[in-house]
């Protein structure tokens, strides 16, 4: 089974409340002391140099004075800028939550040339999202799914520290691999894994990075005999993993975030059958099959692993 198509839809993540904004030192209160004071010198040079130095005195208060006004608009255009966003994330993640999937990427489309990261990866996300609806023609997939890719890119130019913009970029580059045929997408595995890992350094709670881990060991561990010549091919020592490993990433996920995603159980279910053992298969199988669907995935999940209880004879 290729990468592209285990990597599934996750859960949102929060965004850090912004730091506030603070008017600069010395910008208030200073009217007072916004001209030349006139010494005696100043005055001796008779009218004519008076009216100049009065001139000169009331232009530098009036530049001073629009100084104070340009400044305090640009903090206030800051502030409104900053609590915008926040607004923005605000509303997109309740529909990311709702399961609104076209009205979130409508949202976030109209903020395509913005620099903040977190705008960028959920745009990456939600242009993912509809990639994957089942009416999106596949002309239009395609189209998102590199756009998803561009979005998440430009997510983490912007911000390096951010777990979520590492773990959307590697998911888009899977995606793209499926584009790009085999050699692509297994060329690609050892970024996809850095970035998945370095997602887990940035925050260890978040159970999709830690469960998409397990995706990536999943896949190399079942990997057939000839993607395992192609791998061997581009690299000295081509990306190879257990169901072992992948077993112990899904653990980890469902003890970070109990039940938090309906195919992280039917995974451990999957993997407890590649392992032969029928009795905990059986029992991850029946939670995956018993979790509430609030999503068209979640019902997905539902139909397989009733169909892999039926074939280990379990017909509760």
């Amino acid at each position: 089974m290729a990468l592209a198509a285990r990597l599934w839809r996750f859960l949102p993540s929060g965004r850090g409340s912004a730091p506030g904004t603070r008017l600069p030192t010395g910008a208030a209160g200073r009217r007072g002391t916004c001209g030349p004071r006139l010494g005696g010198s100043e005055a001796v040079g008779g009218p004519g140099a008076l009216r100049r130095s009065l001139l000169f005195s009331a232009l530098s208060c009036l530049g001073f004075e629009t100084h104070q006004v340009l400044s305090g608009a640009a903090v206030v255009h800051a502030a409104a800028k900053v609590s915008g966003v926040e607004e923005v994330l605000a509303q997109a993640d309740y529909l990311y939550e709702s399961g609104e999937t076209e009205k979130l990427y409508q949202l976030l489309a109209q903020y395509k040339d913005s620099e903040d990261a977190e705008l960028l990866w959920r745009l990456a996300r939600a242009s993912r999202d509809v990639a994957q609806l089942s009416g999106t023609s596949e002309a239009e997939k395609k189209l998102l799914v590199y756009e998803a890719l561009e979005f998440a890119k430009r997510a983490l130019g912007k911000d390096a520290s951010s777990f979520a913009a590492h773990k959307w970029y590697a998911i888009c580059i899977s995606d793209v691999g499926d584009y790009e045929g085999i050699k692509a997408k297994i060329a690609n595995a050892y970024v996809i894994k850095e970035h998945f890992e370095k997602a887990i350094e940035l925050n260890p709670k978040d159970a999709t990075s830690i469960h998409l881990m397990g995706i990536w060991c999943y896949t190399f561990a079942e990997m057939p005999w000839y993607q395992r010549r192609i791998a061997a091919m581009l690299f000295a020592t081509p990306p190879s993993s257990t169901f072992e490993e992948a077993l112990g990433y899904f653990q980890r996920a469902e003890q970070v975030d109990p039940n938090f995603y309906s195919k992280n159980l039917l995974l451990l279910g999957k993997t407890y059958l590649k392992l032969h053992n029928r009795k905990l298969a059986a029992f991850w199988l029946l939670r995956a099959r018993d979790h509430p669907a609030h999503t068209e995935e979640d019902r997905q999940v539902q139909t397989e692993a009733a169909q892999l209880l039926t074939g280990l004879g379990d017909k509760k």
